[in-house]
């Protein structure tokens, strides 16, 4: 098993990085034998990516990335091939983060297309990384200084959630009912998987409970006190059956039809 606050004193010690935290459902508490380990590796300006892949060289076959090399929104990061369970980090650039924070309380927010995130990636994902994360290495307290406006949760965040992403989740439903009745699948599933995708972000936001990938999301949403009645067994036979009708009373469960 890997010393993960060992690793993460010393990855925090390379230039450029200003902290590290393990994220993911091992934050979460919510880990299961597929579960990789998830370090988010917080930088400002350039990191030492030499220092970098000399402790990667300490697993055969693991490999190191150049920032921006997995896409505009992940940014790039480390396979490290660790004993059990793989650790992945993650590149965040800080200064990002804390101007998305001030989009987010200016009202906005965005999705935009990234590789490994079929329903988008969802800027205020940066957030929730962050907001939902442990601590491991923050030498300066730089995260500190961002996690502490991140609780309570946003009001600006939840009100722009509802008013960006509640009308896409009906609009998305609606667009669903030509290709289903025609029985275009690929193209219903993808309406009802972006629709749905979009109510499940809505309801996170009206609770005040971070969201920051798709993974487990419909789990999590069913578990929200403001859910339709056995949400995540519906959406499992909306998207199997192209059901728009029974995504529509989901929606209006939820005040967005």
């Amino acid at each position: 098993m890997t010393d993960l606050n060992s690793l993460a004193s010393r990855i925090a010690d390379v230039g450029g990085v200003v902290g590290v935290v393990l994220g993911g459902s091992r934050a979460r508490g919510a880990a299961d034998e597929h579960s990789d380990t998830d370090l988010g590796v917080y930088r400002r300006g350039a990191m030492d990516l030499s220092a970098l892949r000399e402790i990667a060289a300490e697993w055969p076959g693991s490999a190191v990335t150049e920032p921006g090399e997995w896409g505009p929104w992940v940014d790039g990061g480390a396979w490290l091939k660790t004993p059990g369970a793989k650790t992945d980090l993650l590149w965040r650039d800080l200064d990002r983060v804390t101007d998305i924070l001030d989009e987010v309380r200016r009202g906005v927010v965005r999705c935009e297309a990234q590789v490994g995130h079929p329903l988008g990636f969802f800027s205020h994902a940066y957030l929730a990384e962050l907001a939902t994360s442990v601590v491991l290495a923050d030498p300066d307290g730089a995260l500190a200084e961002i996690r502490a406006r991140l609780d309570p949760y946003p009001a600006e965040l939840a009100e722009a959630i509802e008013g960006t992403y509640g009308f896409e989740a009906a609009f998305s439903v609606g667009n669903a009912a030509v290709p289903a009745a025609r029985g275009d699948r690929f193209s219903a599933t993808g309406f009802l998987f972006r629709g749905i995708g979009c109510l499940v972000h809505v309801l996170h936001a009206r609770a005040g409970v971070w969201l920051a990938t798709e993974k487990n999301a419909v789990a999590s949403a069913a578990k929200l006190p403001g859910a339709p009645a056995d949400f995540a067994a519906r959406v499992d036979r909306i998207l199997a059956t192209t059901d728009v009708a029974a995504a529509r009373a989901l929606l209006t469960e939820s005040s967005l039809a």
